[in-house]
């Protein structure tokens, strides 16, 4: 049983123990001790409304009882058994049943390994080793992924800028970096190193930028023109944007997609999800020993985390959910404007009504290097006094949840009418 402290004393023990005193995921200067509803509480017993639901997964809120009942039920039965099982069997029915893409699948626990094994597949599927990726794009932790997430100088492109220690020079070799929704800059690299590539990897929403109208298409364009394996990262996305994903809500079909995150419930669990010629790498009796794809963890198909994941997507096909968290963001998005408008404050809220975020700049956003280039110490100042006022968020997201209430709404708009206040003070 846990020890009872303040949270001053939880982060002097964490500092003692952990690198940077925390997981490496959030501020580690705030601990939570639990959540409910929209709700959580640090161990201080502050309350905020939850805007980062555990980045993504808690599109429900925290302990929804259907969920709860779900796990509960699965719990006396195994937690874990490195075998399968009739729930993974399930769910890997209803994710494809649900996913344009998604002919076969494989399961990860984390949206990162299936980013990783993604590109992969793409490799071993057309026998070239380069990777496309777009400048700020995040794809997880693999040394590929790792290639000009958040440069804090800018190169020329295709150049691959490391984010990390401890990659090879090598890695950067193989990875080609593009900006995001830039038609005429993808052509011009594919028409060049086209049949060198293995795989274009993007997220159909970077970060928080949308893609402009075709530049999707585009992709799957001249994927198809070049013989390159399309990925969508749909992390994030998937099961968020609409019940198919982005894929559905932008009408592109990529030939692999990521999964993770509400697939879950709140559980760690990921999937790599495609076309079944692709899928088949991960099956040395199809594709023979020079061919196959190693692929194997511990906890893969989880059987709590699968039910739980089923239970979650079981309410999200539930009439009116999508409409009602689409409706939630667009409210938090013109609160954002009125107040921001009324100051005179130069913005944009960027996304999509289910995933988004104000950024300080006049400038339209079209990629990175857009956001990287906007008023920062603003946002740093906005999201300080949204802290203060209760809200518990991403610096550079927002995340709404159906478990938002309108009394939540009516404290979420007073935090962001302080807060532009409090922006309109500092000039």
């Amino acid at each position: 049983m846990l020890k009872i402290g303040t949270q001053s004393e939880w982060i002097a023990r964490a500092q003692a123990v952990l690198p940077g005193g925390g997981f490496g995921n959030f501020d580690p200067n705030i601990i939570i001790r639990d959540g409910k509803g929209s709700r959580v509480w640090d161990e201080d017993g502050n309350e905020y409304i939850d805007y980062l639901i555990g980045s993504g997964p808690m599109m429900l809120g925290h302990g929804h009882p259907e969920v709860l009942e779900a796990v509960f039920e699965q719990l006396p039965k195994g937690m874990t058994f490195f075998a399968n099982n009739a729930a993974g069997i399930e769910l890997a029915e209803q994710i494809c049943d649900a996913v344009p893409c998604a002919q076969q699948l494989r399961y990860v626990s984390s949206g990162g390994e299936a980013d990783m094994y993604a590109i992969r597949a793409a490799r071993a599927f057309t026998g070239r080793d380069k990777i496309v990726k777009f400048e700020g794009g995040y794809h997880g932790m693999s040394a590929e992924a790792q290639m000009s997430l958040a440069p804090a100088r800018t190169v020329n492109f295709p150049q691959a800028v490391p984010d990390s220690a401890g990659i090879p020079d090598s890695v950067a070799a193989e990875m080609l970096i593009a900006p995001f929704n830039d038609f005429d800059y993808i052509r011009s690299l594919l028409a060049e190193y086209g049949e060198q590539v293995a795989g274009i990897i993007v997220e159909p929403l970077q970060r928080i930028i949308p893609p402009l109208p075709g530049f999707l298409q585009l992709l799957r364009d001249e994927a198809d023109k070049h013989g390159i394996v399309l990925i969508f990262d749909e992390v994030v996305t998937g099961f968020r944007f609409s019940y198919g994903g982005a894929q559905e809500l932008y009408g592109v079909t990529p030939d692999i997609c990521t999964l993770g995150k509400v697939i879950g419930g709140g559980f760690p669990l990921a999937a790599i999800a495609g076309r079944a010629d692709i899928m088949a790498h991960f099956d040395k009796a199809a594709v023979g020993p020079e061919k196959w794809m190693m692929q194997l963890g511990t906890l893969s198909g989880n059987p709590v985390a699968a039910v739980a994941g089923m239970k979650t997507m079981e309410i999200l096909r539930r009439e009116g959910q999508y409409d009602r968290l689409r409706q939630t963001g667009q409210q938090i998005m013109q609160m954002t404007h009125a107040a921001l408008d009324r100051h005179g404050i130069p913005h944009r809220v960027v996304g999509h009504p289910t995933l988004f975020e104000v950024v300080f700049t006049a400038r339209k956003v079209r990629d990175y290097r857009d956001v990287m280039n906007s008023n920062t110490a603003a946002q740093s100042a906005y999201n300080s006094v949204l802290h203060s006022e209760g809200l518990f968020k991403s610096p550079g997201k927002t995340y709404p949840s159906l478990a938002i209430t309108d009394d939540d709404l009516e404290r979420t708009q007073a935090a962001i009418s302080k807060a532009a206040d409090h922006l309109a003070t500092l000039g």
